[in-house]
């Protein structure tokens, strides 16, 4: 399959990319469905890690984003992944932003997108989840949460808290996302007061579901590339205090440095791929100079190569999440991080 790839990635990218992304994951779908994914894909590089006191199959996982409503959560984690990440997921489904949304840019390795959540609706996404604990419990699952489009901004707790609420028992962690580029306001929730607000009602959500049904699952919160260091300093102090229990860094960024004269740097959105990565593995450094390994960091933004991977772990990262670079590279990519990790 990796000599494939190109030729595939070819046909998929002659086509609107919001469109290939469906027939893509269809594709995926069809080769689990026939048991075929070993024969594609290989076999899963089993290299356990214990972070967030969860045994993860390996180091290397799906970014949110990809598989928004769980629908194909046993289809990609046969590709190779430690562990799936899907939404980002809302209380009520919405259609998110106008098409086109979704923008390649091949000559930097990159991705814009401004999907502004589209989604099924929480409830939709529980299903599928449940469905897949029936059949395999050992799929390691976080689940993205988020607002409406349409929730003014002070009233956010109420969508993250409603989410929290009904995942709970099932996911085996949470990522609180609030460094989406794509929902107006939603940035303001990762400083100051508002990101203590969140976290106050989100941490005291967490204990009582935690007492009510006798689990402990995990919280994370994503937060964006663009902050300034002073910033990302004060942020992981309040996680800290908090005691939230991982950070993701990070998401999509809105600078187009390094895009300049190239095609679709206009469009509005989240640029993610290679773009990213170097200042992605710089949040990561600052906040693991802040942490002091008191926070687990998860790692995300432009790891195309096993050599990505192995810096954003020399920078401080427990684990990694990969998005665009298995749009561009393929399920190999999986493999050699996971690989390179596993040493």
């Amino acid at each position: 399959m990796s000599v494939l790839y190109p030729i595939v990635r070819r046909f998929f990218f002659s086509m609107d990319a919001e469109k290939a992304h469906g027939i893509g994951l269809n594709g995926i779908r069809m080769l689990h469905q026939f048991k075929l994914s070993r024969l594609f894909f290989g076999k899963t590089i089993i290299a356990p890690k214990k972070v967030m006191g969860i045994i993860f199959p390996n180091s290397v996982g799906l970014a949110a984003g990809l598989d928004k409503n769980g629908d194909y959560i046993e289809s990609l984690s046969s590709v190779g992944f430690g562990f799936i990440e899907i939404g980002t997921i809302t209380p009520r489904g919405q259609e998110g932003n106008p098409k086109p949304r979704l923008f390649r840019i091949p000559q930097a390795q990159a991705i814009i997108n401004r999907m502004g959540f589209n989604n099924k609706g929480v409830d939709h996404l529980i299903e599928q989840v449940k469905s897949v604990r029936k059949n395999n419990n050992e799929i390691i699952i976080g689940i993205n949460i988020g607002k409406n489009f349409d929730t003014p901004v002070e009233n956010a707790a109420d969508d993250y808290k409603l989410c929290l609420q009904k995942v709970y028992t099932l996911a085996d962690y949470i990522t609180i996302n609030i460094s989406s580029p794509n929902t107006p306001g939603l940035r303001t929730l990762q400083f100051g007061d508002e990101l203590k607000q969140l976290l106050d009602v989100l941490k005291s959500e967490q204990k009582a579901l935690t007492q009510q049904c006798n689990k402990y699952v995990p919280l994370a919160v994503k937060i964006a590339p663009d902050m300034e260091d002073s910033d990302i300093k004060l942020t992981a102090e309040l996680l800290v205090e908090k005691k939230i229990d991982a950070v993701i860094a990070t998401n999509t960024t809105i600078s187009r440095d390094a895009v300049r004269g190239m095609v679709h740097e206009k469009e509005q959105g989240g640029l993610s791929g290679v773009p990213v990565c170097k200042q992605a593995t710089h949040v990561v450094k600052i906040l693991h100079e802040c942490l002091q390994g008191k926070i687990p960091i998860i790692a995300a933004g432009g790891i195309f190569s096993a050599q990505d991977a192995q810096e954003k772990i020399s920078a401080g990262a427990e684990l990694v999440q990969i998005y665009t670079g298995f749009i561009y590279k393929g399920h190999e990519l999986i493999k050699e991080c996971a690989q390179a990790l596993s040493k």
